[in-house]
Formats: C-alpha cells, sequence, structure tokens
C-alpha cells in the first residue's frame, strides 16, 4: 500500500525544518558549537522565536537532530561505497569505506567538525545519538567477522593479548559479530581510530606543509593499515 501523500502542513513543516537546520549548519561552520543561537536563526528566517521553538525546543535538540544527520550522512557514504565492492576481498571493501568516509568528510568539514570536533561546551549528547554513531564502528567490524569465516586469519598464529585487554574490550565484544578473537578486536579498534585520527589531522591542519597530495597519502596508509593489522586477507566474503 502506497504512502498517504504527505499534507499541507507537513510539507511546509519539512521545508521549515530543513531551512533551521541548514542555517544552523552554516552557523557551526562559520563560528563553531558557541554560536549556534536559536534567536539568530529565527532573525535570520524572519520568525519569532517562539515560533521556531516550536520545531525545537533548545540548542541541544536542534544540535543533536545536526549530529543525528550527519553521522546518518557519514554512514550512508561508507556503506554506499562498501555495497559497490562487496563482492570482493575484506582489503577491497577496507579500503572503499575508507575512501567513502573520507570523501564524505572532505565534501562536509563543518559536520566533520560537528561530530569529530572539541566537545561543544555545555552540550551532552544523548543517547539518540548512538544508533547512527555506531553504523560505521558496526560495518568495520564486520570485515573482522569475514575474516575469520573466509579463512584469512588464523587465531592460532595470533596469541590472545593480555587478560587486562581482553577486560578492557568486553563492551566491544558484546557489539559485534561472535567468534572474532580478541587479538583481531584489537586491530579492529586499531583500524577504526587510525581512520578518524589521520582524517582529523588532515581536516584540522595537522598535515599542513608536512603531506603534498592529501588523497594519494591517504589512498597509501591505508592500503599499508590493511597489511600491518592483517586486514588484507587473501579471502572476500565466506
Amino acid at each position: 500500500m502506497p504512502p498517504m501523500p504527505r499534507t499541507a502542513r507537513e510539507r511546509v513543516r519539512t521545508e521549515l525544518t530543513d531551512e533551521i537546520k541548514a542555517i544552523a549548519l552554516a552557523q557551526l561552520a562559520a563560528g563553531g558549537g558557541s554560536a549556534l543561537s536559536l534567536r539568530g536563526i529565527a532573525r535570520e528566517m524572519n520568525m519569532a522565536s517562539s515560533a521556531l521553538f516550536r520545531y525545537f525546543r533548545s540548542r541541544d535538540a536542534l544540535l543533536t537532530a545536526l549530529i543525528i544527520d550527519s553521522y546518518s550522512a557519514l554512514a550512508e557514504a561508507a556503506e554506499t561505497a562498501e555495497a559497490r565492492v562487496h563482492g570482493g576481498s575484506v582489503e577491497d571493501r577496507w579500503i572503499a569505506i575508507c575512501h567513502g568516509v573520507r570523501d564524505w568528510a572532505v565534501a562536509q568539514p563543518h559536520e566533520y567538525t560537528l561530530i569529530f570536533g572539541s566537545p561543544i561546551p555545555g552540550y551532552a549528547a544523548p543517547q539518540d545519538t548512538i544508533g547512527p554513531a555506531s553504523r560505521v564502528p558496526l560495518l568495520l567490524g564486520s570485515l573482522l567477522g569475514d575474516l575469520v569465516a573466509g579463512g584469512a586469519y588464523d587465531p592460532a598464529t595470533h596469541p590472545e593479548p593480555p587478560a587486562a585487554v581482553v577486560r578492557a574490550l568486553e563492551p566491544m565484544r558484546t557489539a559485534v559479530a561472535p567468534g572474532i578473537p580478541v587479538d583481531l578486536l584489537v586491530s579492529g579498534l586499531m583500524a577504526w581510530t587510525y581512520l578518524f585520527g589521520a582524517l582529523s589531522f588532515e581536516l584540522f591542519g595537522h598535515r599542513h606543509d608536512v603531506v603534498g597530495d592529501y588523497p594519494a597519502f591517504f589512498d597509501h596508509e591505508v592500503r599499508r593499515l590493511a597489511s600491518v593489522l592483517g586486514l588484507a586477507g587473501p579471502t572476500g566474503r565466506a
């Protein structure tokens, strides 16, 4: 059964909500989280502040909506990139995810900064952000499961980390596919950390006058990392 068409009021609400978000993102791009002002947005839209509060009850509610949108857009970019090579090797899929993430981040630096930059004073992200924020890590985690299922990872050649490390990774073990050796989880966590650390170094200027060709270097280093961390196994999906 096709969905019911939206009413005129619903369409207007959607359009105004999108406009509010667009102006808010522009504020963030210009001045960071401290610059975000619902009253300032209302002035720019020629709208009464009381009317704007019917769309977002507070600055934090608007920030949460923007953060969820940004995490979701990032995840969609990574998932779309991975889908194009889904039948290939784990290494191919890792490289595709990395490039999908980087392409989105470079095109949307203010949104990347919103979710991976400095914490916004006075803002604490609610539980609503956890699901969208988990999509890329879970996508990376699926690669680990496929390495094991495809026989490309031999646990016998990788001793288990110390007991303290095993305990430290207990939260992660409950979030990924069962049966993944702890040593491989360590590699996955290192890969995730590296990916966003490398992007933050690039986008926040820490590689200025250090690297001349960002895309070429990024492609090389994610391939090197796949080899170092054991993600470059010969087997694709099981």
